[in-house]
């Protein structure tokens, strides 16, 4: 594995928080994604969103409890990104439909109902997870979002003046915990580096195969240095309630919360280190990965 595991309102909708009601015994996932109808999900257990335009569903730029991680407008078109977190949700849920999701949203939600996601917004829900993780007995976090420009990939360099500490220390405090971070490469095609937050020292970066027996990543997924888990994402949901709607997912972004809810769902070591070292083990063009 390349990257070490660091030990380390004034309101217009009232929101009631939500006591964690989950067994001891079960599977906990949280997601950061764009925005999810939680009405849809009876396996949804806390929500909490983070906007930078004050479009949580109260008119500011947090809240949390039922209802908050959902979108005040819904795009027209499935195809919009703001549902990528009701395909994520979806995809989680069908490698295990008894895993429990506490949710976030980190995007800003425009007028029409489109989703403009910020680095801000992200740095804080990673933080929000690492600080409430034992609260609402969450065993794993799954971020499928990646950027690649210089300024979010700056964020990993220790040198820059732009290092992420908060994320950095999230991460960190996450692994202390055992609880790892899932984060998706990315879909550029770059062969050099792999996206922000999967960059991150700490973090376990995910990419896509073609398919399920493949020794071939998907022509898209970031490969540099930092791609630590490989997995058959594509999986085949349908969008919003139209269950005739189907479609495959593709990308890092499946590829992600498929691999973290399958070790939630096949993990009997003590550790995520154990799991890790225990996972079989692929060559893609001369560089070996670990497989989920």
């Amino acid at each position: 594995m390349k990257k070490v595991l660091l030990a380390l309102l004034s309101v217009a909708i009232a929101f009631t928080a939500l006591a964690p009601a989950q067994a001891q015994d079960q599977k906990v996932l949280a997601i950061i994604d764009t925005a999810i109808d939680s009405k849809n999900f009876s396996s949804i257990i806390y929500e909490v969103c983070f906007s930078q335009n004050l479009s949580c569903p109260n008119k500011t730029n947090f809240v949390e409890g039922p209802g908050a991680a959902s979108a005040v407008v819904w795009p027209k078109s499935l195809n919009d990104g703001t549902h990528h977190g009701d395909w994520m949700t979806k995809a989680a849920l069908k490698v295990d439909p008894s895993v429990k999701i506490v949710f976030i949203r980190y995007s800003n939600v425009t007028a029409s109902g489109s989703s403009a996601n910020r680095p801000e917004s992200l740095v804080a829900a990673i933080d929000w997870v690492s600080k409430n993780s034992d609260k609402y007995s969450i065993d794993a976090l799954s971020i499928s979002q990646a950027a690649v420009d210089t300024g979010n990939l700056s964020r990993c360099n220790v040198n820059s003046p732009n290092f992420d500490n908060v994320t950095t220390g999230a991460v960190s405090l996450l692994n202390a915990k055992n609880i790892p971070v899932f984060v998706a490469t990315g879909n550029h095609a770059r062969s050099d580096v792999i996206g922000w937050p999967a960059c991150t020292p700490g973090a376990i970066g995910v990419g896509a195969l073609t398919t399920a027996t493949s020794l071939l990543l998907e022509k898209a997924t970031n490969r540099g240095p930092g791609l630590d888990i490989v997995t058959f994402g594509a999986l085949e949901i349908y969008k919003g309630t139209i269950p005739t709607a189907k479609f495959n997912l593709s990308g890092s972004s499946g590829a992600t919360v498929v691999s973290a809810t399958t070790y939630l769902k096949n993990n009997t070591y003590k550790t995520f280190q154990e799991y890790f070292n225990a996972l079989p083990k692929i060559v893609i063009n001369t560089v070996s990965y670990s497989r989920n």
